[in-house]
């Protein structure tokens, strides 16, 4: 069994960190893009916060995870009512993957060797009530991002060929990484993610220190490293699932809302769907800081990471967009 890094561990990177744990509280807001430099723990905190989240109930040998039995697909052939704990799925998307990995298609096997028409599932099935990660997200065929576009705004997957017409659930939370010097990310994929978050390297030095002794202490030794760290990580786990029960009763008022949409029309960002995301973001910190409502300190924690990739260019300002969104934060908010 691969042992990942504790999450709890990765020093720094803040933002980053927060963006995870915002999605696993709450899986509506879309979804986390990583973008920065090589070797600045984007893999890193991606499988380690695989490592990190609840388990999930699930039916004994369903292949989508389905929570009860009536939502396991008829093709799975599955009888089983019992349901029993799993990981929450983290399933990687690799470069250059095929349209029937990804989507699912005829099972060859069973075909040739029982005559059967069989429906083999894909990376989306396995992804279901879970995560999919895609490194170097930019670099995506473009068919497959249509085919994620797709899938992503309907929350199921659809698959109509060779004499098959398969339907299953969906519904996962895409998490990409990537280099912005490789190329940048199709608009309408890039509009898709909730919350984005650039990460560089570390200039303090003390930082860079603690990072080496971290990483070096847990390839030398992992069981002990693991040991100590193991305790912050079940911290953060708690506070996951607490906040998860606590996100319903979240209070948001007019003045929030007023708040949300002020900022986004200083900012100039289309449409709603960034109020959306910038309203879910605050609640699910709120959850999280175990608070019964929103407030304007859970709108500047998140703003940044909620709007920053939702700005049209403006050749001008020659300031990122992350310092735009803070002059509109400061301007709207204090």
């Amino acid at each position: 069994m691969t042992t990942f890094f504790p999450f709890s561990a990765i020093v720094g990177q803040d933002e980053m960190k927060l963006s995870m744990i915002l999605t696993a509280i709450d899986p509506k807001i879309g979804g986390v893009l990583v973008f920065g430099d090589r070797g600045t723990g984007k893999s890193t905190a991606v499988r380690a916060l695989a490592a990190l989240l609840p388990e999930i109930q699930a039916i004994e040998g369903c292949p989508v995870n389905a929570e009860k039995s009536v939502d396991c697909p008829d093709w799975a052939g599955v009888t089983s009512k019992k349901t029993i704990k799993r990981p929450t799925p983290v399933i990687d998307l690799p470069l250059g993957v095929t349209e029937d990995r990804v989507v699912g298609a005829l099972d060859i096997e069973k075909a040739l060797t029982v005559g059967e028409k069989a429906f083999q599932p894909g990376l989306l099935a396995r992804a279901n009530r879970g995560y999919l990660y895609i490194d170097e997200v930019n670099l995506l065929e473009d068919h497959i991002v249509d085919l994620l576009l797709d899938v992503a705004q309907s929350g199921e997957n659809v698959v109509e060929r060779e004499g098959l017409s398969i339907r299953h659930a969906a519904r996962f939370v895409l998490v990409g990484s990537g280099n912005p010097e490789e190329g940048e990310l199709r608009p309408q994929l890039l509009d898709r993610f909730g919350l984005s978050v650039d990460v560089a390297s570390p200039t303090d030095i003390e930082q860079r220190i603690e990072v080496i002794r971290r990483r070096d202490a847990f390839e030398t030794n992992t069981a002990v490293f693991m040991k100590k760290w193991r305790r912050q990580d079940e911290k953060i786990r708690d506070k996951i699932e607490r906040a998860r029960g606590l996100l319903s009763g979240i209070e948001n008022s007019d003045d929030v809302l007023r708040d949300c949409a002020k900022l986004c029309i200083a900012l100039g960002s289309d449409g709603l769907r960034g109020e959306l995301t910038l309203l879910r973001a605050a609640r699910a910190v709120a959850a999280f800081d175990g608070q019964d409502h929103i407030n304007r300190d859970h709108l500047r924690q998140v703003a940044p990471m909620a709007l920053r990739h939702r700005l049209r260019r403006d050749p001008l300002d020659e300031a990122g967009s992350g310092a735009r969104v803070s002059r509109a934060v400061e301007d709207v908010l204090g």
